[in-house]
């Protein structure tokens, strides 16, 4: 919920920033690879660098240049270092130490693990609340769209191409949708379900439009990141409105309540921009990390909600 509006924000931000970075600015760093390239991207010498690249780079689509960029970028900030200055950005991300073929290890991971939660929660969810309940069609589907997110997430930390920046920024757009969808169904479809049927047909046609914007005209990331943090705010704030509103009548909507305020709050992790720790932990991964439980602690209250609807609709069904 509010934790992908937040990321966006981030992403969105840095990526306005991806051709303008200091340290690919530099001379050092732009004759680096060009030399590097020249060296060993053409010819013999690239025969020989394929047949020295592990088979998990090369399948993870890591080129010749993109090995050239990767080194020089060290060799810079090695410079940096000993001439006592600031650890500079390259492309709009902070420098990270590579494992295996993983760009940003720690923000991979950490995005595997909040998909592995919300998997987990989903299938906690299927096992415990039967499928007649009012909302567990709509609790399913946008657990299948986080765990989409989270697989592009993780994707895109692991090899930052153009396909998974859009990716990810796509699927975590949806994933902000689709919980307006589902506060809407929750607080107005089971009562209206034409309503809720108009309202995900024009959040379709907003979804529609926003990609194809972005993929057919140009990749705006100005307009990127006003369009996500004005969905953003309405899902908050529609969220925290229904919470606040039904908190006497349904004592488990504290922990709805509870988790968008602690996703704005963990946002604020996003603004402690720093290198990387032992160039692999930057504010971003733990960020990522301390958003694991809170998915956990909303699945619940998706199941707590599910089972309440479920035992009122069957007491009504009974009176009738």
């Amino acid at each position: 919920m509010a934790e992908r509006t937040a990321r966006l924000v981030l992403l969105a931000g840095a990526a306005a920033l991806a051709s303008c970075s200091q340290g690919d600015r530099e001379p050092v760093y732009r004759d680096c690879v060009l030399g590097c390239e020249e060296r060993n991207c053409s010819g013999g010498a690239l025969k020989h660098f394929r047949s020295r690249q592990p088979i998990y780079m090369s399948l993870a689509g890591w080129t010749c240049r993109d090995e050239c960029k990767y080194e020089c970028m060290w060799f810079t900030v090695g410079l940096y270092l000993q001439e006592g200055h600031q650890v500079p950005q390259f492309h709009g991300k902070w420098p990270f130490s590579r494992f295996l073929f993983f760009q940003e290890p720690a923000s991979a991971v950490a995005s595997f693990l909040n998909g592995m939660a919300s998997l987990v929660m989903l299938c906690r969810y299927r096992t415990s609340v039967p499928a007649s309940s009012p909302m567990y069609p709509t609790c399913v589907a946008f657990a299948w769209v986080s765990l989409n997110a989270w697989f592009w997430s993780t994707v895109f930390h692991t090899r930052d191409t153009d396909l998974t920046e859009k990716m990810d920024y796509f699927c975590a757009s949806t994933v902000i949708l689709h919980s307006i969808y589902l506060c809407c169904v929750r607080t107005v479809g089971l009562q209206h379900p034409a309503v809720a049927s108009a309202f995900r047909a024009f959040l379709l046609l907003v979804l529609t439009a926003h990609i194809s914007y972005l993929s057919l005209v140009r990749f705006d990331y100005g307009y990127n990141l006003a369009a996500n943090v004005t969905i953003g705010l309405v899902n908050v704030v529609w969220w925290l409105a229904w919470c606040l509103r039904n908190r006497r009548q349904l004592p488990h909507v504290r922990k709805c309540a509870v988790v968008v305020l602690l996703l704005q709050g963990l946002s604020l992790l996003e603004l402690l921009d720093f290198p990387p720790l032992f160039w692999v932990l930057d504010a971003h991964a733990i960020w990522h990390i301390s958003t694991i439980p809170v998915h956990v602690l909303f699945f619940s209250f998706l199941e707590d909600d599910s089972l309440y609807l479920l035992k009122e609709s069957e007491a009504k069904l009974k009176l009738d």
